[in-house]
Formats: structure tokens, C-alpha cells, sequence
């Protein structure tokens, strides 16, 4: 009975930091700048194409980032020498310039990055929404560290569950961005998702500092 219980609360507690980082994950993915970027592609884009997309960019950054969860910190250490709290800083670098970026601008990229309508997608699905949009150095820096902190497992069933998340989002991404601009709240949006990103990123940074003075 006592080791039933015990049980029930360890997976309780697995479960509850599983959710916990996917949120962050989320957080990290940013799925405002996939409706952006899908919605505003020009020409307009069609649900089977948005489909295409998003399941093809969905599925290669998973594996990209499961896989650098599970090996990164051995490449990064043994390999290139570079400590996590490195990661840590550079990537939180990078990340707060996007969300200052939002914040400044009202935009996650520039008007310029849709070019025409072309033959095959794939590409596109990989470079740029699989890296650097969903895989970008924010999320791989999180999923390496998260792999250290709490498992390879809870790590990948957290990115597993924020993509999916995102990937639902990216098959909307249309009707948000009707509706948001139709109650004139995308632009506020934009802003307050660039703040929080911008918070997350000093965060990171901030963690790495202390691993490195510790």
C-alpha cells in the first residue's frame, strides 16, 4: 500500500515537471512568430500547404531537438569544449535580442523573409521554420539543459508535448491572425509574447552566470 502511494506520487511528480517544461518549452518556441510567419506568407497559403508545413518543420525539429537533448552535452563538452553555462548565456543572448526585437518592432521577423509561392515545400518546412524558428538556439540550449536537470525522458515527452502544442497552433494560424486583427490585438500581442520571451532569455542568462561563478 505504502509503496503504491509512493509510486503514485512519483509519477505525480513526473508528470507535473514534465508539463512544467513543456510550458517552458512552449514559451521558448514561441508560437506567435509561426502564426505570423504562415499568415503572412505571400502569396496566401493554402490549408494543405499550411498542413505540409507545419507537420514537416513540426517533426524535423523534434527530432533535431531530441536528438541534441540526448547527445548535446556530450558534443559540447568532450568535442567543442563548451561548457552548458555557455550555451546557456549565448543562447539567452540570442533569444532576448528576437523578443527585444517584438517588443521594438511589433514583429518577430522582417516583411521581407516571404518570398513567392513555390513548387515544393520542403525546404521551406526545414529552413527557416524548423531551424531556426521551432529548433532555435533558445529551445536547443533548454532541451540540452533539460536532459541534465531532469532525464532524457521527461525531457523528450516535454518537447514532444510543446511542438505538438505549437504544430496545433501552426494548423490555425489564419484564423488567429483574422481574429486578433479583427479585435485589433495581434500588434499587443506581439509585444507582450517578445516581453515575456525577453524575460525567459535573462533568466537563462542569469543561470548561466550563477553555474559559472559556481
Amino acid at each position: 500500500m505504502i509503496t503504491s502511494s509512493c509510486l503514485a506520487a512519483g509519477e505525480i511528480e513526473f508528470i507535473t515537471k514534465m508539463v512544467e517544461n513543456a510550458l517552458y518549452l512552449l514559451a521558448l518556441l514561441n508560437p506567435v512568430s509561426k502564426v505570423m510567419f504562415l499568415s503572412s506568407y505571400d502569396p496566401p497559403l493554402g490549408r494543405r500547404h499550411i498542413f505540409e508545413l507545419a507537420w514537416k518543420s513540426s517533426l524535423a525539429a523534434l527530432v533535431i531537438l531530441i536528438i541534441l537533448a540526448g547527445a548535446g552535452d556530450l558534443l559540447l563538452t568532450r568535442i567543442f569544449r563548451v561548457e552548458l553555462y555557455s550555451l546557456r548565456m549565448t543562447g539567452g543572448l540570442i533569444v532576448f535580442m528576437i523578443g527585444w526585437s517584438a517588443v521594438r518592432e511589433g514583429r518577430f521577423h522582417p516583411k521581407s523573409e516571404s518570398p513567392g509561392m513555390p513548387e515544393n515545400f520542403t525546404d521551406i518546412s526545414l529552413v527557416p521554420l524548423a531551424a531556426p524558428l521551432i529548433a532555435g538556439p533558445g529551445t536547443i540550449a533548454a532541451a540540452i539543459s533539460g536532459t541534465a536537470e531532469h532525464g532524457l525522458l521527461s525531457t523528450s515527452l516535454a518537447l514532444s508535448l510543446a511542438i505538438g502544442i505549437n504544430f496545433i497552433i501552426m494548423l490555425f494560424s489564419p484564423a488567429i491572425n483574422r481574429f486578433l486583427g479583427k479585435v485589433h490585438a495581434l500588434g499587443p500581442l506581439i509585444r507582450l509574447t517578445g516581453l515575456i520571451i525577453a524575460a525567459v532569455a535573462v533568466q537563462m542568462i542569469i543561470t548561466g552566470l550563477k553555474e559559472c561563478i559556481g
